[in-house]
């Protein structure tokens, strides 16, 4: 926050101001009731003692006069703040501070108010969003299974059927639990709640090995791979890592077309490796690509097929907490190409 001191007065100084002018307008009058009092009192002594006393009362009622008033003016501002407060607290977030204040310190309050309750308003939004898109990836799936299980119940239904039938409710089920991962660990992730456990592995077999767990899937695309991994000794968290290469490659292959071609280069070049996965399959215009990282986006090209929208935001939240970069690169119709690097010591 920048505030112009020409402009603003502390409420030090303000107080200070304030008082000063309590005081030379008490003074001013106590020296005009005694010039009036001695001025047409004929006894010296009862003029003393009266004028003494009268003056007394006067000052002390002008001053609790004034006193009044500049603690009403002075306070107004913290009242206000205290009763937007109290709205904000019952759930409104539209509430917002006049940004106008002689002192310097009340302005601020303001400022930084307005600031807090529009984060808190984007908070709600997203905390929003997020229950509504969790009930719909849900509600999707579920409702897949209740309708095969309801089929399943035909005992007249053909064994080819029945079988195609299970395969849908399993299949649906691994959505489930793969969303329910996903959501856990980003929940864990944006909390904290994860120690990075660092060790020694070769970054380049934990590659291969998850490539051929989906073995059976890019071989049902007749999809070509194409493997350039140097061999690399990381010092990293193993067990997040395996997370990324994990989601990174299921969309790959899920994205690719038939007979297309995987690329997967693990490279090291001045002390930082660089992981590339590449496809040549539908990719995404300018639009979904900037979106490709926030949670439960999916853009036209996932309505074909299914996902969730959380793989890519867990595989950023992951990079960056090991200390690497991703970025995409992609289009329509052409490819996506995902870019993950990290400084090796």
């Amino acid at each position: 926050m920048i505030f112009n001191n020409k402009e603003n007065f502390t409420i030090s100084r303000i107080f200070a101001l304030i008082m000063a002018i309590i005081m030379t307008a008490s003074m001013a009058l106590t020296f005009v009731i005694i010039y009036i009092l001695l001025k047409f009192s004929f006894d010296p002594i009862t003029g003393a003692l009266t004028s003494s006393s009268f003056i007394a009362l006067v000052c002390i009622a002008v001053g609790t006069i004034i006193s009044s008033y500049v603690s009403s003016k002075m306070l107004r501002p913290i009242l206000k703040i205290n009763d937007a407060a109290k709205k904000v607290a019952m759930g409104d977030f539209s509430v917002r501070l006049e940004e106008k204040s002689i002192a310097k310190e009340v302005k601020q309050i303001a400022e930084n108010f307005n600031i807090m309750v529009k984060e808190l308003s984007n908070t709600e939004t997203l905390r929003n969003d997020f229950v509504n898109n969790v009930s719909h990836e849900f509600k999707t799936p579920l409702s897949a299974i209740e309708g095969y299980a309801t089929l399943l119940q035909d005992e007249t239904l053909p064994r080819e059927e029945e079988q195609k039938y299970i395969k849908y409710i399993l299949d649906n089920t691994a959505r489930l639990a793969k969303l329910t991962q996903n959501i856990l660990s980003l929940s864990r992730l944006d909390n904290q709640e994860i120690v990075l456990q660092k060790e020694h592995f070769l970054l380049d077999e934990q590659i291969r090995r998850i490539l051929l767990s989906y073995e059976s899937k890019w071989e049902e695309k007749n999809l070509t791979i194409d493997l350039n991994l140097e061999r690399v000794m990381f010092y990293g968290n193993p067990s997040l890592l395996a997370q990324v290469w994990s989601n990174i490659i299921e969309n790959a292959i899920k994205f690719s077309n038939y007979n297309g071609v995987l690329t997967i280069d693990c490279l090291t070049t001045n002390n930082i490796v660089s992981i590339t996965v590449k496809d040549n399959g539908i990719g995404m215009d300018d639009e979904v690509r900037r979106h490709a990282f926030d949670k439960f986006y999916q853009g036209e090209r996932s309505h074909h097929v299914n996902g969730n929208g959380l793989g890519l935001a867990l595989v950023k939240r992951i990079v960056e907490l090991c200390g690497g970069t991703v970025s995409i690169e992609s289009k329509k119709g052409i490819g996506t190409v995902v870019m993950i690097s990290f400084q090796m010591f």
